[in-house]
């Protein structure tokens, strides 16, 4: 069975959209979402019949919804703005917006077929979500999957438990990373499924709610996987708690924030990311987001630049975006680096913009257990078919083997 409209084609034998020919990559609920609303052609779908067919009557939180609509709109060209395609009839529901037609005819052989998405990696067990509370109460969702030495990803900006799995972005990251392990993750503060209420963000809560998640999922002595900012958190929590950390992966990480790095350049690019997401969060096709994705992945392609902007738009509102980001710019946990007793994998992209490579040789100088896994490329966060990841991954199962 095919529904066109548009410029578009949903497959659902094959499980797959093309748009004007090309073969787009969309998550699985994204693609029900779409199916339901073609098969609905000319009615306006209830919210609650959505729910029932898409998340089969869970109970989720409208951020996560709203995300899905987010996406299937930028799957198919659509914008929340233009709503040329998907139309949103206030307090009602959703109504596809092009006529739709069904067809079930064979394909022409003299039409090439497109190449077929690869589909994203993921847990085998995305594992039970559950809360913890932090010491100052603040929400900590957190899930636990696999069997095996306990590996815990320290929570950090843009994730959802609900969504990663899922994701293009870090579906193949948590994929590789489960494998013949016991991996806890967790969403930070304010973001993701922990919810928008939260007490303050610091560099003291953060380490708290490591320590907070690690109680509750009743681990130990335990290997982190820490990128970006929550690499200084584990570190710092490492020179805390040096009984509970055997081993660490840095992976695009720093002890010093753009803040506080040596120069004025750096500094000016965190107001210039706070002036992009004020002005482009939940603007996805808009130039402020544009640019701001360039920072973090100039070299994606577009449906993983349309992946990352929604996993963006998801985990936290505008304002809450722009104060972790002026948070962690502040940090500065130098000084500790000479108390973290435990082996650290410090990998990092050699041409990154956002975190430069001289971050990692920081790190390098100032811990007294460490190597050096230089990776090639230009994307802060790698993706899965570029080399480095390969080479990451097989680093990071040599290094916590040991």
């Amino acid at each position: 069975m095919e529904y066109r409209f548009a410029s578009l084609c949903l497959d659902l034998a094959r499980h797959r959209l093309t748009r004007d020919g090309a073969p787009v990559h969309v998550e699985p609920q994204v693609f029900a979402l779409l199916a339901l609303l073609a098969e609905r052609a000319g009615t306006v779908v209830s919210k609650d019949t959505l729910i029932e067919r898409v998340w089969k009557g869970q109970i989720v939180s409208e951020a996560t919804v709203g995300a899905r609509i987010s996406a299937a709109r930028a799957a198919v060209g659509d914008t929340g703005r233009a709503q040329a395609i998907i139309r949103t009839v206030p307090r009602v529901g959703l109504e596809l917006v092009p006529e739709v037609r069904c067809t079930a005819a064979a394909p022409d052989p003299t039409v090439p077929e497109p190449p077929v998405a690869v589909p994203t990696p993921r847990l085998a067990t995305p594992g039970r979500m559950r809360m913890a509370r932090a010491p100052d109460g603040s929400r900590l969702a957190w899930s636990a999957s696999g069997a095996g030495p306990p590996l815990l990803r320290a929570g950090h900006w843009l994730t959802n438990l609900d969504r990663d799995p899922d994701s293009p972005i870090w579906g193949p990251w948590l994929e590789r990373m489960g494998r013949g392990r016991h991996l806890v993750r967790y969403d930070g503060r304010g973001t993701g499924v922990s919810g928008p209420a939260c007490g303050p963000q610091s560099l003291d809560a953060f380490v708290d709610d490591l320590a907070c998640v690690a109680d509750a999922a009743g681990l130990d002595r335990f290997d982190i996987f820490a990128s970006s900012q929550s690499v200084p958190v584990s570190l710092t929590f490492a020179a805390r708690h040096p009984d509970r950390v055997r081993r660490i992966v840095s992976y695009g990480g720093w002890a010093q924030g753009a803040a506080m790095r040596p120069g004025a350049r750096k500094a000016g690019m965190t107001d210039a990311m706070a002036t992009m997401l004020r002005l482009g969060w939940g603007q996805p096709e808009g130039g402020y987001m544009r640019a701001f994705v360039s920072l973090f992945l100039p070299t994606a392609s577009p449906e993983q630049i349309r992946a990352f902007v929604d996993l963006q738009c998801d985990p936290a509102s505008a304002e809450r975006a722009v104060e972790i980001r002026s948070v962690i710019a502040q940090f500065e946990v130098t000084p500790v680096l000479a108390q973290v007793r435990c082996p650290v994998l410090v990998a990092h992209v050699r041409h990154e913009s956002l975190h430069p490579f001289g971050q990692a040789q920081h790190l390098m100088q100032h811990l007294p257990d460490a190597q050096l896994l230089p990776l090639e490329g230009q994307n802060h966060i790698l993706m899965p078919d570029e080399p480095g990841f390969a080479r990451l991954m097989d680093a990071v199962d040599a290094f916590l083997a040991d």
